[in-house]
């Protein structure tokens, strides 16, 4: 069983990582040319959260040809790249195969399934953290939680994830996780690329911190209107959870913003101000952070 990772990022890098110290086959298929030189010249470097290095060899590419026929897909790149990895996974995937989006933001996984079609795409959602140190090196940054929807078909995955230590649960109602992490992503993302800190630093500076509970309640706000049953009540207490611990993480976000890459503001808090205008919530806090991190790249 070959599972493709789509993404040479941070995340793509620690799924690859781990999934081979367990003993699967694994394919990353990425377009950053320098991450796939990097990996297919000295591995996947992995620092765990015990502060141990690891060096797995695994095999990167862009040639859609050297991934065909696979059974599984994980999804890891940015929202804004999502269109072109269905493109790609139209080529790759088997044809009752099927690929798994874990992807921050809205809209990952209706961009999926035009080009796959709905059996072959599953939604789910992570809190796991990662930083990428320099192409083909990755530390980790902190264990959270993957959640998948039910699907007669994920149960070789699920054993393999399980196998690499990830917490892995099976629900029937992905999409409240799915807002339940764009709350936590609207709170804590944009806060820590604007001020350029790690994720706990948020924590520790009162109107940091001020603002990531508005931002939450916000988001929040929006979600009740969607009818969304968020995964917790206090969505202020759960945005403070993740950030204490995930507290020496740097969020993708704030990744991006330092090299200079596109983010993924548009599918967090730009998608958020988008709804809320539907329903004529206020969304200024998202409204801000959404055109700050605009201006900066």
């Amino acid at each position: 069983m070959n599972i493709i990772i789509v993404g040479t990022g941070a995340l793509g890098s620690l799924f690859a990582a781990r999934l081979t110290q367990a003993g699967h086959p694994v394919t990353i298929l990425g377009t950053w040319k320098e991450g796939i030189d990097a990996i297919n010249r000295d591995g996947i470097h992995y620092l765990d959260s015990n502060g141990e290095q690891h060096q797995f060899n695994i095999h990167a590419t862009d040639d859609l040809r050297e991934c065909a026929g696979s059974a599984y897909a994980l999804v890891l790149v940015k929202a804004w790249q999502t269109e072109r990895a269905s493109f790609q996974l139209k080529e790759c995937l088997a044809q009752d195969g099927l690929a798994v989006t874990l992807q921050n933001g809205l809209g990952n996984r209706e961009t999926l399934i035009r080009g796959l079609g709905p059996d072959r795409v599953a939604l789910g959602v992570t809190t796991t953290g990662a930083t990428l140190l320099e192409a083909g090196s990755v530390k980790d940054g902190g264990e959270g939680k993957i959640s998948i929807e039910r699907n007669q078909t994920i149960g070789p995955l699920v054993a393999a994830l399980k196998s690499a230590r990830f917490d892995l649960q099976i629900v029937d109602d992905a999409l409240s996780l799915i807002w339940g992490k764009l709350v936590i992503n609207s709170a804590i993302n944009p806060l820590t690329a604007l001020l350029k800190i790690p994720n706990g630093e948020l924590l520790k500076r009162p109107s940091a911190r001020e603002m990531m509970g508005i931002l939450a309640r916000e988001t929040a706000r929006v979600a009740a209107a969607e009818n969304i049953n968020l995964p917790f009540t206090d969505p202020v207490a759960a945005a403070e959870e993740v950030a204490s611990k995930t507290a020496a993480n740097h969020s993708s976000m704030l990744q991006d913003v330092l090299r200079g890459a596109p983010t993924e503001i548009d599918a967090i808090c730009g998608a958020i101000v988008e709804r809320a205008e539907k329903y004529q919530i206020d969304a200024s806090a998202n409204w801000a952070c959404w055109k700050l991190i605009k201006a900066l790249i």
